[in-house]
């Protein structure tokens, strides 16, 4: 890149999106390492935010849910983002991705509480895009963060590219199994949520033509109850199990059912994406590690982009996080405070 069209860049956008590379998690918070997509390409920049927005504006977020620490994370850094920039935010929870109705009501209950713009971690895409364009005809800013929309009208989004992370996770998988056979089963979330079906895609791709055959995909709820069943279930059915991938609640309810069945040296457990048990896990040996979408700064930059929609500053209307596989040898080169929430940190709903 030339240094007239860098200068351009620093000029006309406050975004500052510098192109180059930067080492992932290398960077705290006031500049982070992105991919902007552009015509279906993505270009490597660095993320600088905003420093303090113009006035107290009124933010609304939406979240699935609030069972475990990935959404946590997402909320600590939606709150932290508020309070550094200096606006309001309230932060709303469907409990769960099968609750779409209550997310389409609560972003309805956004919009007439008088948001100035609308954050959405959504459930479904679909389901979500009729509130999407409803928001843009009234002249809400509608910005979309982790759960991906790919198509749905909005002003900007933040997103991981699933089936990288699952690709990720499973090629790391391959790697670690040494060419030794192996039998996996799949848990990759909630069936129709979209994301799910990407990590599915990505993991599977990893395994072509390695020693590892996959047995089933299950598919659940991200609650660790729904996902203890399916990994009981699965224990039962597939007597040669010597690996379970799936999603953080399900890595969380492996690890208590491969014990209970005395089965821990036995079946190797890796996650697609991070919570706090994931990393304590990784730590302590009990799972092979976890890919991670840096939850806390998608959630930073979903309220810097809504601010700057907000106050007709230039921003990237499609950008992408890269994964990066967090294990026991890279966890000492990352940012952990990029990842997750502190530990014993507890959500704040509203910053005033």
């Amino acid at each position: 890149m030339t240094c007239t069209v860098l200068t351009r860049i620093i000029v006309t956008s406050a975004i500052s999106l510098a192109y180059g590379s930067a080492a992932l998690g290398a960077d705290k918070w006031g500049s982070f390492p992105v991919q902007e997509i552009k015509n279906g390409a993505p270009t490597d920049a660095t993320y600088s935010p905003l420093d303090k927005a113009s006035k107290k504006w009124n933010i609304c977020v939406l979240f699935p849910h609030m069972k475990d620490s990935f959404w946590v994370a997402a909320a600590y850094g939606i709150t932290e983002e508020a309070k550094r920039l200096g606006v309001k935010v309230t932060i709303l929870e469907a409990g769960g991705y099968d609750k779409l109705p209550k997310q389409i009501s609560q972003w309805d209950d956004c919009v007439a509480a008088g948001a100035n713009a609308v954050v959405t971690g959504v459930i479904s895409e679909a389901g979500m895009a009729p509130k999407f364009k409803e928001g843009l005809a009234k002249g809400i800013p509608q910005i979309s963060i982790i759960n991906a929309v790919i198509d749905a009208p909005l002003t900007a989004r933040v997103r991981s590219e699933f089936d990288a992370l699952g690709r990720a996770s499973g090629e790391y998988l391959v790697k670690k199994q040494g060419g030794k056979p192996g039998e996996a089963v799949a848990f990759p979330g909630p069936q129709g949520s979209g994301w799910a079906e990407g990590y599915a895609k990505g993991f599977k791709k990893a395994l072509e033509g390695s020693s590892i055959k996959l047995d089933a995909e299950k598919y659940g709820d991200t609650g660790v109850s729904v996902q203890l069943r399916l990994v009981e279930d699965a224990i039962q059915a597939y007597p040669g199990l010597s690996v379970i991938w799936g999603t953080a609640p399900t890595a969380e309810a492996a690890i208590q059912a491969l014990d209970q069945a005395g089965m821990a040296q036995k079946v190797s457990v890796i996650a697609s994406y991070e919570n706090q048990e994931m990393l304590d896990a990784t730590k302590s040996g009990k799972i092979l590690g976890f890919a991670s979408q840096y939850a806390v700064v998608q959630s930073k930059i979903g309220i810097d982009l809504a601010v700057r929609a907000l106050e007709k500053k230039t921003l990237a209307p499609d950008l992408r996080i890269k994964p990066v596989m967090v294990t026991k040898d890279t966890i000492s080169s990352i940012n952990m405070a990029d990842v997750l929430a502190p530990k014993g940190w507890r959500p704040i709903y509203k910053v005033e």
